[in-house]
């Protein structure tokens, strides 16, 4: 079969659809998905996405006792830690000028140099105000190595793999994660903590060399060169309504994510419960969302977009809605298992979402601003239950967080199938589109 070229549609967001001759209609630039395997990703993609995260997430733990170390406070390492999120935020509209300038691959490259120098000055670092800088790069170069895998993988994937990679690329990140503190107590083990940024610079020049000795993905150069270099104000003003619009949605997304990283602590304190079994039912929760990426990805490919982003809010905001009647550590654990089934479910939909609607000719600098509004709101989530918490109302906080979850999953109900040809079904029939069996190869 042959597939042509994709034609443009006009509208207030310019969808980008490609017509088979005799046959079903597919989006995108490349071949159908059936020619396609996730496993060409994890070379050049996955497996370096999981050790950079591990690296990362071997300081964290570690920062408070480098800053007491050297004279700082409790409240001094809090900053500290915030250097990470602030790194994020600063940068991300920079990292999609960055790849779209220098391309995703070498924009992942640069990124892996970055956090290894950047962790290798915080093991060095003679002040609190060196190692704040340290930490802040950290959060920079996340920023870019992000911005560029997802980036790459919006060009590279057939539309109908396009969940499945994206959802798995945010479980990779979250198993990153996960295992990064267990190596970084690993090879602490009663040493200096700066063993952990030892630790964080040999992991990030392993994906470097991991990246740069994988091979490019078939079709990456095809799509490469239909893109432009277009200004990062020139996009952001061209694309501004599905920014205010389905962009915000998203955004609230990012403030209900950051919530449920504090709340489950905040709550058990709370409660009186000791810190190791808060962190036994924060692990629990954790472990229960690493186990969902894929399935998630599954669904969003076959069904829709809107099976599972709308699903993924409605269970989170009954779970934080619930937090507040929990009185035991038993319960807060049942609790936090529904939490992480909600965020779990909808690994990747952000991204997802994100590639469904970047435009082709500019796709890293948006994707740039789509990823701020992320991190806008995952920012603000514990400063919602921080606010409510200093009202004298923890209680109030959480309620107000499992509100707007609600009204995020309205908002993408309103707005993804207007933005987005792969919301469900019926906008995939009104759009032309096919949609074949499941089944990678």
């Amino acid at each position: 079969m042959a597939w042509s070229r994709p034609r443009q549609r006009t509208g207030r967001h310019r969808l980008f659809l490609a017509r088979s001759a005799g046959g079903p209609r597919w989006s995108g630039d490349l071949p159908a998905p059936d020619a396609w395997s996730l496993r060409r990703l994890w070379p050049g993609v996955y497996l370096p996405a999981i050790v950079v995260e591990a690296g990362i997430g071997a300081i964290i733990p570690f920062v408070p006792a480098v800053v007491t170390a050297q004279g700082g406070s409790l409240a001094v390492a809090g900053v500290l830690a915030a250097m990470l999120p602030i790194g994020h935020i600063v940068a991300d509209i920079p990292a999609g000028a960055l790849a779209g300038r220098i391309g995703d691959r070498r924009a992942m490259q640069l990124a892996c140099l970055l956090v290894a120098v950047a962790t290798a000055g915080a093991a060095l670092a003679p002040s609190i105000a060196v190692l704040a800088v340290c930490l802040f790069l950290v959060g920079c170069a996340d920023a870019v190595f992000g911005l560029a895998r997802h980036s790459y993988l919006t060009a590279v994937v057939p539309p109908l793999r396009r969940a499945r990679a994206l959802s798995t690329l945010g479980g990779v990140h979250r198993i990153g994660l996960f295992i990064g503190p267990f190596a970084g107590a690993l090879v602490v083990a009663g040493g200096s903590p700066a063993r952990a940024f030892a630790l964080a610079v040999g992991t990030s020049l392993l994906a470097w060399l991991i990246v740069t000795l994988s091979r490019e993905l078939p079709g990456a150069d095809d799509v490469r060169a239909t893109e432009g270099h277009g200004g990062v104000v020139a996009v952001l003003r061209e694309h501004r309504a599905v920014l205010a619009r389905l962009g915000i949605a998203t955004g609230a997304i990012g403030l209900i994510r950051g919530a449920r990283q504090v709340v489950l602590p905040l709550w058990g304190a709370h409660l009186g419960l000791d810190p190791t079994t808060t962190a036994l039912v924060f692990g629990v929760s954790g472990a229960v969302d690493m186990l969902l990426f894929y399935p998630a990805g599954k669904v969003m490919d076959a069904r829709g977009r809107l099976w599972i982003a709308i699903p993924s809010m409605l269970t989170m905001g009954l779970a934080l809605a619930l937090v507040p009647f929990t009185t035991t550590a038993t319960t807060l654990g049942l609790v936090a298992l529904l939490l992480g089934l909600g965020n779990g479910m909808g690994s990747g939909v952000v991204m997802t979402l994100g590639a469904d609607v970047a435009p082709p000719a500019s796709r890293a600098p948006f994707l740039g601003a789509w990823r701020l509004l992320q991190d806008l709101g995952s920012a603000g989530g514990p400063l919602v239950l921080s606010a409510g918490a200093a009202l004298g109302s923890l209680a109030g906080g959480v309620g107000a967080v499992a509100v707007l979850s609600l009204g995020a999953a309205g908002a993408l109900w309103r707005f993804v199938p207007r933005y987005s040809v792969h919301a469900n079904r019926t906008t995939r029939a009104r759009a032309g589109i096919g949609v074949r069996p499941d089944g990678d190869r």
